[in-house]
Parts: C-alpha cells; sequence; structure tokens
C-alpha cells in the first residue's frame, strides 16, 4: 500500500459515510439529544456537528480556503478545546437541520478532495498533507465518530476491512508525527504485521529493517490509534526497542 490513489481513499470514505448516514436517518429528538460516553460532554447531535465542521473545514483546505474558515485550529488552544469551542458557538440547529448540513459537508469534502492535484500539500491542523492523506484521516474521523454513535445507541456496526486497512495504515504512517507531539522521536523504522477481520494480512514498513515490530488484529490496532480501546486489553504485541512506546503514542491523525 505504498501507493494510495486519492479516489480509492474516497470511495472508503464514501462508504463511510453511507454508513453513517443510515446509523443517523429515522432518529427521533430524543436520540439525537443522547449523550456520547466516549465524547463527554457531547450528545449525538454535537458530535454530528463536529464532523460537519471538520468536513466543511477539509473542503475548504481543498479548496485553497484554509486560512478563511479555519476557527478550529488557531494554534492557540489544543485541538480537542477547540473542536469543544467551535461545538458550542454553534450547537442550536435542529437533528432536521443539522443531518442536511452534515450530508452536504460530507459531500462538498469528497468533491473537493476529488478535485485537487494529488501532488500538492493541503493545509491541515499542524501540517501539511497530501491529499489521499488528509482523506484517509477524515475516513478515520469518520469511522471513530460511528463507533462513537452506535455506542451511544447501543447499536452494533461491522468493521468493513477496506476502510479499516486506510485506517491502519495511516496509524503506521504517521507514527513519527505522534512520537514528535509527544516531544519524542522513533529509534528506528518500525514494521507493522496485522490479521484483518476477513482474515487477510497487512504489512506496512520493511520487517528485516525495523527496530521494532508489531503484531495483530487490524481492528485492534485501528481502535489502541483512535483512543478508544487500552493496547493492555488487546492482542497486539510489540517488540524491539520502541515497542512500548509505539502502542502508548499511536493515533489516527497526521
Amino acid at each position: 500500500m505504498s501507493t494510495r490513489p486519492i479516489d480509492t481513499v474516497l470511495l472508503a470514505v464514501a462508504d463511510q459515510h453511507a454508513e453513517l448516514d443510515r446509523l443517523l436517518d429515522g432518529l427521533d429528538d430524543s436520540q439525537w439529544a443522547t449523550p456520547v460516553p466516549r465524547c463527554p460532554g457531547w450528545t449525538i447531535g454535537d458530535v454530528v456537528l463536529h464532523l460537519t465542521q471538520t468536513d466543511e473545514l477539509a473542503a475548504a483546505s481543498a479548496a485553497g480556503q484554509f486560512g478563511d474558515a479555519n476557527a478550529l485550529f488557531d494554534g492557540s488552544k489544543d485541538v480537542d478545546q477547540g473542536a469543544d469551542e467551535t461545538v458550542q458557538r454553534e450547537r442550536g440547529a435542529s437533528p432536521r437541520e443539522l443531518l442536511a448540513r452534515w450530508r452536504a459537508a460530507s459531500l462538498a469534502q469528497r468533491d473537493a478532495l476529488a478535485r485537487t492535484d494529488p501532488t500538492t500539500r493541503l493545509p491541515w491542523v499542524t501540517n501539511r498533507l497530501a491529499p489521499a492523506t488528509l482523506a484517509t484521516t477524515r475516513l478515520a474521523e469518520a469511522w471513530i465518530h460511528t463507533g462513537d454513535i452506535a455506542d451511544a445507541l447501543g447499536v452494533d456496526v461491522v468493521a468493513a476491512p477496506d476502510r479499516l486497512r486506510h485506517i491502519a495504515w495511516l496509524a503506521w504512517r504517521t507514527l513519527p508525527y505522534a512520537f514528535e507531539r509527544a516531544g519524542t522521536e522513533l529509534s528506528g523504522s518500525v514494521a507493522v504485521t496485522l490479521t484483518a477481520p476477513d482474515g487477510a494480512t497487512w504489512h506496512f514498513g520493511d520487517s528485516d529493517d525495523a527496530t521494532t515490530r508489531v503484531t495483530g488484529p487490524g481492528e485492534q490496532w485501528c481502535l489502541v490509534a483512535a483512543r478508544r480501546l487500552d493496547p493492555m486489553e488487546t492482542q497486539l504485541r510489540a517488540q524491539g526497542s520502541d515497542a512500548d512506546a509505539v502502542l502508548e503514542l499511536v493515533r489516527t491523525y497526521a
């Protein structure tokens, strides 16, 4: 998966959006007000508003308007604080209005990213990303929050291997950045070998040259990177110089 055409990633993003849409469609007003335990202080409506705001921001980035649209990551506060304050500012829309806005934002994001030059670098949070990588971060966030909403509603969603593979790649690829954000650095390269939900094997990195190797279930790797599962509660195994730190610091952001 060294080359990742953006159209392939965007198909996965569209599938994830469709899954979330099915989950939201038909909820009554009281269900939209359900608290989401994984996002303390937020309801389902707040989570959808956050996704809407960040989808709109990604669309603006792809259209060259990131600076005008960026009220979320202004550099004066951490990302979580900025996201919460931005949600607080725009609360109050009805569920019907919010669902329509999210649907428009998710489509606009996919369309804008599909039109970008794949060799350009787009501004995002504290970094500049290739369009395919930005699309993957958006896939990861939609997948994470779909799971959060499903948990709040008490329903199950089945992990789709094609989407999880992109997210697993992102978590591996951005390890150097995750270490940098934590004020440290990798001592060498990391190779990851994961078992997909359908039994396939995913390889990221060169196992022969790696100083740290991680093995285990692919979905668990993604959930750990999403901060939705404690690595001590998984079958993931890491060996090598950065073994403990990799499982502690891996993230799905870029």
